[in-house]
């Protein structure tokens, strides 16, 4: 199986990525990787999709440092490849870490589209993803499992809302991830509310949310995979993250610590109830970011911490990832094309 990771650049790649991790096992298991950034993608005269990608040449990797080293090395192989050639191709690029160069931000899903126009079996679905660029694509699941929350640009909308909270409620960008410009209002700052507002709107909308006390503890990633729960061998694919003193953050990139994750029903409720969104949007592998009874975010485009929950579990979710790959490419083949890319998502 020829499998081709696109992310946001092959130079920033980091040997913990899940991106890097999913490449080693894929290698590992027998199957040809190629990796690219968003910038190596064109669209050739015959309306191939084409791409400068790399790829290690060694046939096994004990650590995904000594993989990453032999994509990214000098002794990598890179060549023009025919996207049209590989057999799936993961859409693993961060749109929200590409918003100082805009031409990037679509440029995955775009391309993405025009390769499974030409028989590509593309991931996550290209055409949904271009509807989830940013956090308004979390509006749309059931009312049910998310915080009450407002979107504006406006300073009295978002004021009012803060004011019906008690003076208690998080403000964020609209378009944005890994915790840059979170704040958490508490009603003895609230005079800090107009300066707040405008730096989180400098770039966009702001989303005002309800908080939710259980977020002092912290909240769970729980990877959903084919429209349920990633689980192997009973324990499923999931970590807890907490966050630092005084910050409501708890993104692992701005000091978050993780630990085993006790998934509770409640949990499981709330993936029942999402599932039938993502399985109509082709999502095949996704982050559900919970606290306590509620959806916290979904992330679509690049969900990350495989290996930490491998970690935490003592259980390889990449081998099982690549497993579910390869199943597409026999339900392609057995197919005969009267699969569509959508269909194929979620087999």
């Amino acid at each position: 199986m020829k499998i081709g990771l696109v992310c946001n650049d092959c130079d920033t790649e980091e040997p913990e990525f899940t991106t890097t991790r999913l490449g080693m096992t894929a290698v590992n298991m027998g199957h040809q990787v190629w990796l690219m950034g968003v910038g190596d993608l064109a669209t050739d005269p015959d309306d191939k999709v084409g791409a400068w990608a790399r790829t290690a040449k060694g046939k096994s990797y004990r650590s995904a440092s000594t993989y990453l080293a032999a994509v990214q090395g000098d002794k990598a192989k890179v060549e023009r490849i025919s996207v049209d050639d590989i057999d799936v191709l993961l859409l693993r690029n961060d749109p929200a870490a590409d918003l100082k160069k805009p031409w990037a931000q679509s440029a995955g899903f775009v391309f993405g589209q025009q390769a499974c126009s030409r028989g590509v079996i593309v991931l996550n679905h290209p055409i949904s993803l271009a509807g989830a660029i940013n956090k308004m694509y979390f509006q749309r699941f059931p009312e049910k499992v998310r915080p009450r929350s407002l979107i504006s640009r406006s300073a009295e909308d978002l004021r009012k809302f803060v004011e019906e909270e008690g003076g208690r409620a998080v403000l964020k960008p609209l378009q944005g991830s890994g915790g840059t410009n979170v704040f958490m209002m508490k009603p003895s700052e609230i005079g800090n509310l107009n300066q707040i507002i405008e730096a989180v709107s400098r770039d966009g909308y702001v989303i005002a949310q309800e908080y939710l006390p259980a977020a002092k503890k912290g909240d769970t990633r729980l990877f959903m995979m084919n429209g349920t729960p990633l689980e192997v061998d009973g324990k499923y694919a999931a970590f807890r993250r907490i966050s630092t003193k005084g910050d409501v953050r708890s993104n692992v990139h701005v000091g978050g610590k993780t630990s085993k994750a006790q998934v509770t029903d409640a949990m499981l409720d709330i993936a029942e109830i999402v599932r039938p969104k993502l399985v109509r949007d082709g999502m095949f592998l996704v982050g559900l970011d919970i606290v306590g009874d509620k959806l916290m975010e979904i992330n679509v485009f690049s969900p990350g911490g495989l290996g930490t929950a491998a970690k935490h579990e003592k259980v390889n979710f990449d081998e099982a990832v690549i497993d579910a790959l390869e199943r597409k490419v026999r339900y392609r083949a057995t197919a005969r094309g009267q699969l569509s890319n959508l269909e194929l998502s979620m087999l």
